[in-house]
């Protein structure tokens, strides 16, 4: 029988976010503490989010966790560590706060589901999205409030710099317990209007290795990846932020490209060597040098992170036209009205000089689509009841009740 007292529902969003000084390996593994700070773009969630619903009651009789309408298993490290992390701060709290026992809230199982509107695992930041979301939810479930860092950071490293909008500085901290490694915003979504952000699809598909194991083979065999934390990040970090903060492009671009060129080194001096581009994110490299070359100035950035789609930073003048170069280059197999998705750009025809210059043979095909998109804000809470994933008994709704 049904207790009379109503389960805890809430119901939050959260972006994915793209490095451009990266993050790639972890000095502590459990607490998960980088061996560099990275820096990173928030990108809108009007495009790219993840949604999550977390619903706690007397009711439930066990912890359970739906992704992509699909079931997990619960007992998942990385999950159980944000859960735990969660809970021990909401004790903690509701401790502090008025010293009498626990309420009962805290004994109660928590039914969890989220959603991502992106593909998941390839390379897109799903789990920064999702880890970041995750912590969030909870938090406003079970009533906690302050920094996050630490309880997405647990979940997947990348998720603390997805807590803030805007350009964001994930801080490695020096401290043992990992205290002052957190996530601080540089600068917010509404600093630099004219930065405009395309995510070309190459790949859906779930990558080969996952960056988990990834990282932990750079670390123990790649003497590259240890001369970048201490010797090559450092300088890169303060100069990404200057350029930021003077909204200069150029700069922005260059380092970019640089750090996301060193970041695919790092991996392919991994031993075995581990590579995440294929021969389409190649030529996206050829693209974006000649389309720059051809203008005799930096009009466009890539950057990579473990996977083979491309992420290009542009400003909002030239999207037309790179777009319009990745068409001619990637032309479409089928549904060219769909090969844009997100923010509307007007089509442009590319003049003779800059195909030629380009001089690339078109592969049908090659990108499979672009999205649009730009910089964004933080996690949101979503207070409209539609917008849960979780009906009243705590199940998964289904898509048509959503």
């Amino acid at each position: 029988m049904a207790s009379a007292e109503p389960p805890v529902v809430v119901t939050c969003s959260a972006p994915v976010n793209i490095a451009v000084i990266k993050y790639w390996g972890k000095r502590d593994e459990e607490l998960v503490l980088p061996i560099n700070s990275s820096l990173s773009v928030t990108l809108h969630q009007d495009q790219l989010k993840t949604t999550t619903t977390a619903a706690i009651s007397k009711d439930f009789s066990e912890d359970r966790v739906w992704l992509n309408g699909q079931e997990q298993d619960v007992r998942q490290p990385r999950l159980q560590a944000c859960l735990q992390e969660i809970r021990r701060l909401a004790r903690k709290r509701r401790s502090t706060q008025d010293g009498e026992s626990l309420p009962p809230s805290l004994s109660y199982k928590v039914h969890v589901a989220s959603e991502n509107n992106f593909p998941t695992a390839a390379g897109l930041a799903s789990s920064a999205a999702g880890y970041a979301c995750l912590a969030y939810t909870l938090a406003r479930a079970y009533g906690v409030d302050g920094d996050l860092s630490e309880v997405a950071r647990r979940g997947s490293g990348s998720a603390c710099r997805s807590l803030h909008g805007g350009f964001v500085e994930w801080q490695m901290g020096t401290r043992a317990d990992g205290k002052d490694s957190v996530a601080q915003p540089v600068a917010p979504e509404s600093h630099w209007p004219q930065l405009r952000v395309l995510i070309l699809v190459v790949s859906a598909d779930r990558k080969l290795m996952g960056s988990t194991a990834g990282m932990q083979t750079s670390v123990e065999t790649s003497a590259l990846l240890k001369f970048r934390a201490e010797a090559v990040v450092p300088t890169r970090l303060r100069e990404m932020g200057r350029c930021i903060l003077e909204r200069d492009f150029q700069g922005f671009a260059q380092l970019t490209m640089k750090d996301s060129n060193q970041f695919h080194a790092t991996c392919l001096d991994t031993f075995p060597p581990i590579s995440y581009l294929n021969d389409t994110s190649r030529r996206i490299i050829h693209l974006v040098h000649r389309f720059n070359a051809h203008h005799g100035q930096t009009k466009v950035a890539y950057t990579f992170d473990a996977g083979p789609n491309a992420v290009i930073f542009t400003l909002e003048d030239t999207v037309a036209e790179f777009v319009a170069a990745v068409r001619h280059s990637f032309p479409p197999e089928a549904n060219g009205d769909k090969f844009l998705k997100g923010l509307p750009v007007a089509p442009v025809s590319l003049p003779d000089e800059l195909k030629t210059a380009l001089a690339l043979e078109p592969i049908p095909g090659g990108v499979k689509y672009i999205i649009s998109t730009q910089v964004g804000p933080g996690p949101q809470v979503l207070d409209d009841p539609k917008a849960h994933l979780l009906g009243p008994d705590g199940l998964l709704r289904s898509r048509s009740a959503a």
